[in-house]
């Protein structure tokens, strides 16, 4: 046996036996020839092997890492999986065991709704904020106050003057993440009982929200190119009386469209004249595939009825939960609910975030991120022109990190759902994101993670099972026909 390849088997069986697990990064090419005695051309020989194999991968600049789909196609099957009511989708459940079964069997995250950690400078950023236990004169109980860390409002103050939107930092409330953000905003200026336009499909953890505080849910149609249906709107809120309105109007989830301009503008002026205030979901703003970023509906606001909130999860630093909102005439209140509901937030995140965005290079982070989601956006559009059915379908999104499948409506998302994740790959099922019976062969996929062999036979491996079920689903229909 050549001897690159008796090495590759050593690995291998490394893998099997659960010393390196899903996930794990395995030594360097000049670690393992130290450690084995091996010249560096035979590891090299060896991983390239494990590589197109799909046993490992390689990530640039941080080196090689087991795949995790690989040890769950041991298992055949995740145990989350079989506790699955597929017939009554509950979408909590649903992403809850997606995002158990990624943590802990290692399965491909094309489910995922979180971007690569590996895309962000997080040890830089963590470097920031350990220091600060040196530096007790910049932080203390008073500065954990609300509205925040006075430094990273006026650095995000900077960041809406750059799209030439006038937001002082006093205006900004800084926040446990997004989702904070607009629950107080939620709170602000509606209560229990009450109605909130949510688009459909949109992102399911803003109805969980809603539910949370205990008000209704008015589902809007929304275009998949150009956003939330004005006219529908405007009806829904003639036959009821609508607290407050949800949307994201630039790379929304699942669907990725920029709203058009005129529209965001025409949007803002209907929700003020009917007084509805309108809370803008902005996460992904940062997230642009063109030269030059859309504006956010805030642009367009001059009555203060725009809560716009965002957070640094899917810019800069996923994981550390700091958001904010600029909230308008409400702002007072939501700085009052943020006392009351959480009464101070830890200045170091905050700290360590604004000294990145003041010393290092944001502008250039954001640079190399934009062309590693425009570059992978590509990558899975081909994969998925090439191995899906025909008569699949595409949005084309314009920012952000997932795309929006249509399959054909034979195939039920939920049943490639369970027959992906028994196969070591997550997706995202599309009834998660609507209320309504009419999105069930749709499916949601994630394209941030550095691209792969693994990554890219995921996605041909969903095509070839999405494949398998249209070919049953009419030799079912061929035999019912002969009888």
């Amino acid at each position: 046996m050549k001897l690159y390849v008796s090495f590759a088997a050593r690995i291998r069986a490394m893998i099997d036996e659960g010393v390196l697990k899903p996930a794990d990064k395995i030594f360097s090419v000049r670690q393992a020839s130290q450690k084995y005695g091996l010249s560096i051309s035979t590891v090299l020989r060896a991983y390239l092997l494990l590589e197109q194999e799909g046993v490992i991968s390689s990530h640039p600049q941080s080196g090689y890492y087991v795949t995790p789909r690989k040890r769950l196609q041991q298992r055949h099957a995740s145990p989350l999986a079989k506790d699955l009511n597929l017939s009554e989708v509950d979408a909590s459940k649903l992403v809850l065991t997606t995002l158990k079964s990624i943590r802990e069997f290692g399965t491909v995250p094309l489910g995922s709704p979180f971007p690569d950690p590996q895309l962000f400078p997080l040890k830089k950023i963590h470097q920031y904020e350990k220091a600060l236990t040196d530096d007790e004169g910049e932080w203390g109980v008073l500065s954990d106050l609300p509205p925040g860390n006075e430094m990273l409002r006026q650095q995000i103050a900077r960041r809406y003057l750059a799209s030439g939107i006038d937001v002082s930092p006093d205006d900004i409330v800084i926040t446990h993440g997004a989702t904070e953000a607009i629950t107080l905003c939620l709170q602000a200026v509606a209560k229990a009982g009450d109605t909130i336009a949510l688009e459909s499909p949109g992102y399911y953890a803003l109805a969980h929200t809603v539910e949370r505080l205990g008000m209704k849910i008015a589902e809007i149609r929304t275009d998949p190119e150009s956003g939330i249906d004005l006219d529908a709107l405007r009806a829904a809120a003639a036959d009821m009386r609508i607290a407050a309105v949800i949307l994201t109007a630039n790379f929304q989830n699942p669907l990725g469209f920029v709203m058009p301009e005129a529209k965001k503008q025409a949007l803002v002026e209907f929700l003020a004249e009917q007084d509805i205030p309108l809370i803008e979901d902005d996460v992904y703003s940062e997230l642009y595939f063109s030269n030059e970023p859309p504006l956010p509906a805030k642009a367009y606001d001059r009555s203060g009825m725009v809560l716009h909130c965002s957070s640094f999860s899917k810019s800069l630093a996923p994981g550390y939960r700091v958001g904010w909102t600029s909230a308008g005439r409400y702002r007072q209140e939501v700085e009052r609910l943020m006392f009351l509901n959480s009464l101070s937030l830890t200045s170091a995140p905050q700290i360590a975030i604004a000294k990145f965005m003041q010393r290092d290079s944001f502008e250039q982070h954001l640079k190399q991120l934009r062309h590693t989601l425009r570059s992978n956006y590509v990558l899975i559009r081909n994969v998925i022109e090439q191995s899906f059915p025909v008569g699949t379908e595409l949005s084309v999104p314009k920012g952000g990190y997932v795309v929006w499948v249509k399959l054909p409506p034979a195939i039920d998302a939920l049943k490639l759902y369970r027959t992906a994740i028994d196969n070591g790959i997550t997706v995202a099922p599309g009834s998660i994101f609507s209320r309504k019976k009419d999105l069930t062969h749709y499916i949601r996929l994630n394209f941030s993670h550095l691209w792969t062999l693994a990554i890219e036979q995921a996605v041909r491996d969903v095509g070839a099972l999405a494949c398998e079920m249209l070919a049953s689903v009419k030799s079912s229909q061929d035999d019912d026909t002969s009888l």
